[in-house]
């Protein structure tokens, strides 16, 4: 039999009620208060999925089977952040919608309905964006929600250096910094950083020495270093300087390469040290326009504190739709199926033709990083992470 729907005056009071509820309560008790909020508001059921750590299943919060990413309808919704349709075997429609946290995609929403009209579809689509804000402000406490996005045992060194991680996207209408890293439970000393203020965007890749505990602390410091001189308005020279003296006093035997990056939303302008680390890529069209190669300079810690030289800020003036590549030596350095590297030109090749087919730019990095780890039987000798950033201003295609 169908659901009743509830008079259309009552919405503001079981979205009030809604909200209040979700809010308060621990996540484990999502699927309960959502199916009870679905069945007033004319709905089926509802179930929510998360996808998991490395971007290839979608695992119901409620529990029961997953859903792979690259074969189902709920993974087009969450590729492509586009609403699919779908006809049940049972009768009732499924209406797939992705769960997204600003531009971050944290996985998909299946919504069983007879019949779908214009004043139910936007029901449908207040109900995840309550989801999606009450994920997005318990994911960092909830050890509800991380265990169901994984399928794997974390190492020690990757639970530290995850524990710091911010969202894989971040986003506004004038660019996008996506980012992907793997082996995803095995991390050593790779990080990346992304933050967006109404004028900037702050990107940083790091790559520490080493493949263990040490090197993950010394991630973690070099972070943790960039986010304060950030936070406290430094320039990027100074940034560079804060995370060099730090690691210099407290981790005096290690060092980790990196570039620490800022992007003029308005201008297009890209200023960037780059910390002994590969070159950053510039993509313009379909084609890398070129490497962003500049005279090199020692990695941040204790080398660089020997050296005792100031840190060169460089510029380049992106155009619009621009991208501009940073990666850890993981990447090139990975093998293929038939045993050969990886290399700059697999990489990317890799990137262009998925941004040529339309795909989002964190739907290329995960391609992309999926492609790496199939060269390796899912193995990888060295950590590998991508940061991709997009300069899209106003009337850019």
């Amino acid at each position: 039999m169908p659901v009743e729907s509830v008079p259309a005056g009552d919405g503001e009071y079981l979205l009030q009620e809604f909200l209040t509820a979700v809010h308060t309560a621990p996540p484990s008790r999502f699927p309960a208060l959502v199916e009870r909020y679905a069945a007033r508001i004319g709905l089926r059921r509802v179930t929510v999925y998360l996808v998991d750590l490395q971007q290839r299943q979608l695992t119901p919060l409620s529990g029961g089977e997953r859903l792979p990413v690259d074969a189902s309808w709920a993974g087009w919704a969450y590729r492509t952040l586009g609403l699919r349709v779908e006809e049940s075997a049972a009768g009732p429609l499924i209406v797939w919608l992705p769960l997204v946290d600003g531009a971050d995609r944290l996985g998909v929403v299946g919504i069983c309905v007879d019949a779908l009209d214009g004043a139910l579809l936007r029901r449908c689509r207040t109900l995840v964006a309550i989801l999606s804000m009450a994920i997005s402000s318990q994911r960092g406490v909830s050890d509800h929600l991380v265990q169901q996005t994984r399928t794997d045992t974390m190492t020690l060194p990757a639970e530290l250096v995850r524990s710091l991680l911010p969202p894989r996207t971040v986003g506004s209408a004038r660019a996008v910094s996506t980012a992907v890293l793997e082996p995803a439970y095995e991390l050593g000393g790779d990080a990346f950083d992304h933050a967006l203020t109404e004028s900037t965007l702050h990107a940083v890749i790091l790559d520490a020495m080493g493949h263990n505990l040490a090197s993950g602390l010394t991630t973690s410091i070099a972070m943790a270093g960039c986010r304060s001189a950030r936070r406290m308005g430094a320039a990027l020279p100074d940034l560079v300087r804060t995370v060099d003296a730090v690691l210099a006093e407290w981790l005096p035997e290690q060092f980790c390469t990196g570039i620490a990056a800022r992007l003029d939303l308005l201008s297009g302008v890209l200023t960037w040290c780059n910390c002994g680390h590969p070159p950053p890529l510039l993509i313009r069209g379909h084609q890398v326009h070129k490497a962003l190669e500049r005279p090199g300079e020692p990695p941040m810690g204790m080398p660089a504190t020997l050296a005792d030289a100031p840190r060169t800020v460089h510029r380049e003036a992106l155009e619009p739709g621009d991208r501009v590549l940073l990666y850890t030596d993981g990447v090139t350095e990975a093998r293929t199926a038939g045993g050969g590297r990886f290399g700059l030109a697999g990489f990317t090749d890799s990137i262009i033709r998925a941004i040529a087919a339309g795909e989002l730019p964190s739907e290329a990095l995960r391609q992309l990083i999926h492609a790496i780890l199939e060269g390796r039987q899912q193995r990888l000798s060295d950590d590998a992470t991508i940061l991709l950033v997009e300069w899209r201003p106003p009337g850019t295609r």
